[in-house]
């Protein structure tokens, strides 16, 4: 018998961008979570221009993320779980997700994605390669169905 490939998850971080996709991938942490006795961190990335600087006041973009990121507790207070949000600004989400994985030292992140086929068949946004790519922890991609 296969042992529990969600046993070892005790601390997931999972991004999220206000889609379905990562609110579900928000309420499945939520479910390992619970029963490994573990913690879940949503972050909500702005990416910066390089025109600007990196602590450059995004009063409108820092709104809309803090909006995501209360939609994601909201999803897990309603799965009767409680999670850690923050907002960051990076030039790069992906970079920035990797290294709030390494800060934080989780066990997993856990990527929603949607299916989106742009040229006809399904393609990996260059966040998803690079988080895939770097990190120094299990990724597990929650993709939704295709919808017609």
């Amino acid at each position: 018998m296969a042992s529990d490939p969600t046993a070892g998850a005790r601390s997931i971080l999972v991004p999220v961008d206000g889609s379905p996709a990562s609110l579900d991938a928000v309420l499945l942490a939520c479910t390992i979570a619970r029963k490994n006795k573990g913690k879940v961190y949503a972050v909500h990335v702005i990416e910066v221009r390089r025109s600007l600087p990196l602590d450059a006041e995004l009063t409108d973009e820092a709104a809309a993320g803090e909006e995501v990121l209360t939609r994601a507790e909201r999803a897990a207070a309603e799965a009767d779980f409680k999670i850690e949000g923050e907002l960051l600004q990076a030039r790069e989400a992906g970079h920035a997700i990797v290294d709030e994985a390494m800060e934080r030292g989780v066990d997993l992140i856990l990527l929603g994605a949607e299916h989106k086929a742009p040229l006809g068949e399904y393609q990996m946004g260059r966040l998803t390669q690079y988080v895939l790519r770097a990190a120094p922890c299990s990724v597990w991609l929650w993709r939704h169905p295709v919808r017609e």
